[in-house]
């Protein structure tokens, strides 16, 4: 026998000896990785310094931080521009008429989320990681529909708005409430300019109240510790976590911390930076224990409710001047770019390329499948989903996201949840306008648009001059359109998967620790 052949009989030996040792041997997955997902209640795109650098302001310094270690992304939407309906599209990928949520829960409502609809914090509970949420949760307070019965292993937060109940120490709010009413029955909103004195607002742990009415001058520190526990604990056992913290700083009422710049730089500015700390603290708390696996995403659940004032943060550029020209708010509640554009931040050391920033048109309907794809995790495949996963764009700085993206109606004029704005690349097309309220009391005259107005975000970011109907540039774009709406309606009315909310309210089914007490008072804390 030759060398060579006496070489080639030793490489298969040894190969076959590694296909054996590989055969008896189990593989071991990869470490699956860990998610923290930050929604910030009614924040304005330009209150992310790193969106508005030329402005030179330093509120966000820990965002920005992550901004620049991490992704930036530009041209990313709340899934619609009120809470409830924003929140059930973020936690089941499907737009507000397939999940049923079209409107916000109220106090006394009896349900929440429809108990049909999956959400990625159940599907990844089911595959082992541990869940908890921190912060305002507006999908259902009673029974199955609270968060612990949603796919989350634990809860500490307020169950709806910071502003559906009274406190002791009222916060920042226009107009301004009083205090929780030390006598009487613990009745419903009283008439104080939509404020509430008989129901004292509940900080809930799972599935019990513990404080009414809560402290909202202490509640950061709060959901602080509970955040680091959380962490550190999931950490030291092994075991991948999802934390959502839904954090309402930015929602009237304001309780930003006592400084000595806070009376100098405004109500919202020291609520702005007191968010960006803990969100500082939740990301050196994330690099201290499993830096290189986890993924940290921030965004908004819509933008600044115009209405509040001085208390309503910054859309930046997009100020929606066909409409506030014409009398009006162009924000929260709207689909004027103000109404849902949001600030997005996402942060992976080693996984996401630092210092990058993507266009990709994206909504946070997306982040249910990025995290399943990311976690190896399938949805089920008997329904219909409207996000798409943006892996690629995160991890491979892919631009592409929706080729087509709709904005429903949270509010305004119109029905709760219409689609009835379009946005398809650089264009967007309004069918309607109107009935949102603006800083001074004005509201837009609702308006139906038939064609509908079309407006070049690349040319005109404050949405203020539409395209002229006449011009080939305007129909081609309306045809377009119109065709892609027509087969998601049909798309949608042909979804067997499609569910349908319970908005009934009963004045029985609101939060209350103590029917005796005045306000329903109690405090398991002390």
């Amino acid at each position: 026998m030759s060398d060579f052949h006496i070489w080639l009989l030793l490489v298969w030996v040894l190969l076959w000896t590694l296909m054996l040792l590989t055969a008896s041997h189990e593989v071991k997955p990869a470490k699956r990785p860990n998610f923290i997902i930050i929604l910030a209640d009614d924040i304005g795109w330009g209150d992310l310094d790193a969106n508005q650098p030329e402005r030179k302001s330093n509120n966000t310094p820990n965002l920005n931080l992550m901004a620049a270690q991490g992704l930036k992304m530009t041209d990313f939407h709340s899934p619609a521009s009120t809470c409830s309906p924003s929140r059930a599209a973020i936690l089941t990928g499907r737009y507000g008429l397939r999940n049923g949520v079209t409107h916000n829960f109220a106090v006394e409502s009896v349900a929440g989320l429809p108990l049909s609809e999956v959400t990625f914090p159940q599907l990844l509970q089911k595959e082992g990681y541990y869940t908890a949420m921190i912060g305002k949760w507006h999908l259902g307070h009673n029974g199955p529909y609270r968060p612990t019965k949603r796919g989350f292993d634990y809860y500490l937060g307020i169950p709806y708005s910071n502003d559906m109940g009274c406190t002791d120490k009222p916060g920042y709010n226009l107009p301004k409430c009083p205090p929780c009413e030390s006598t009487g029955s613990h009745l419903m909103r009283s008439l104080h300019g939509g404020c509430y004195s008989k129901l004292a607002l509940p900080l809930i742990e799972n599935s019990s109240i513990v404080e009414q009415p809560l402290d909202l001058w202490s509640l950061t520190d709060q959901y602080k510790s509970a955040a680091l526990q959380i962490i550190h604990n999931a950490s030291a056992r092994g075991q991948p976590y999802l934390l959502y913290m839904a954090l309402a700083h930015m929602h009237v009422p304001l309780a930003p911390p006592p400084s000595a710049g806070a009376a100098s730089e405004g109500v919202y500015t020291s609520s702005l930076k007191e968010m960006d700390s803990l969100v500082g603290t939740i990301r050196s708390a994330s690099d201290d224990t499993d830096k290189n696996n986890t993924l940290i995403w921030f965004t908004g659940d819509n933008g600044p409710w115009e209405q509040k004032c001085q208390y309503a943060g910054s859309v930046g550029s997009f100020t929606g001047k066909w409409q506030t020209n014409k009398g009006g708010g162009s924000a929260k509640q709207t689909t004027w770019e103000g109404g849902h554009r949001v600030p997005a931040v996402a942060y992976w050391p080693g996984r996401i390329p630092a210092n990058t920033s993507s266009s990709a048109l994206l909504s946070g309907m997306d982040i249910f499948p990025t995290l399943l794809s990311l976690a190896g995790v399938n949805p089920p495949a008997d329904r219909r989903y409207d996000g798409v996963d943006a892996t690629n764009v995160l991890l491979h700085q892919e631009q592409m996201g929706h080729e087509f993206l709709f904005h429903p109606n949270s509010g305004a004029a119109g029905q709760f949840g219409d689609l009835q704005t379009v946005r398809a690349g650089k264009y967007k097309a309004f069918y309607i306008t109107g009935g949102a309220e603006a800083c001074g009391g004005t509201t837009g005259r609702p308006q139906l648009h038939d064609p509908p107005l079309i407006f070049d975000l690349e040319r005109d970011t404050a949405e203020e001059t539409p395209l002229q109907v006449q011009t080939p540039e305007y129909q081609a774009v309306a045809q377009r359109i119109a065709r892609r709406r027509e087969e998601l309606l049909w798309d949608i009315a042909t979804d067997k998967s499609v569910s349908t909310a319970d908005y009934r309210k009963e004045e029985s089914a609101a939060p209350c620790c103590d029917r005796r007490q005045a306000v329903c008072r109690c405090n398991t804390l002390d």
